[in-house]
């Protein structure tokens, strides 16, 4: 992967916190996720906007199919983690199913479903999910 100048010599990394958010795992959190990934991007673009647009909706698209899929097949709460890399964003999402995700068929005869987690594996650089007697870490990195 090609890295891009981004005018200075100060990576974005270091001009922009890390941040991590926690959510009780109702529906409505899928939206408060988003709403705190646009806030973290928007911080971002500030200091070293991103290479190509597409990366700013990809990355909020991500979070959406993370969370998600928290909300939909891991009772309880989880918690979102965003950090800048020298070239890109590394996506942390933790909640309290142990399950690895798998891809599911795509069924549209039954509402759809069954796309997010192909979405993730194509969008994303690197995938990896570790798991633990909490639930589970899906760790994504997502080019900026």
């Amino acid at each position: 992967m090609a890295i891009e100048p981004r005018g200075d010599d100060s990576p974005a990394s270091s001009a922009v916190r890390a941040r991590t958010v926690r959510f009780t795992g109702e529906p409505h959190d899928v939206t408060g996720a988003r709403l705190a990934t646009e806030e973290f991007l928007d911080e971002l673009t500030r200091a070293a906007p991103p290479t190509a647009p597409e990366y700013w909706h990809d990355i909020v698209l991500i979070v959406t199919e993370l969370s998600s899929n928290a909300v939909q097949f891991a009772p309880g709460p989880f918690e979102l983690r965003l950090r800048p890399t020298f070239d890109g964003v590394h996506v942390t999402l933790h909640d309290t199913s142990s399950v690895v995700p798998a891809p599911r068929p795509f069924r549209p005869d039954r509402g759809g479903g069954g796309i997010g987690w192909y979405l993730i594996e194509t969008l994303c650089t690197q995938v990896s999910v570790v798991t633990d007697d909490t639930g589970k870490d899906v760790h994504v990195f997502l080019p900026w």
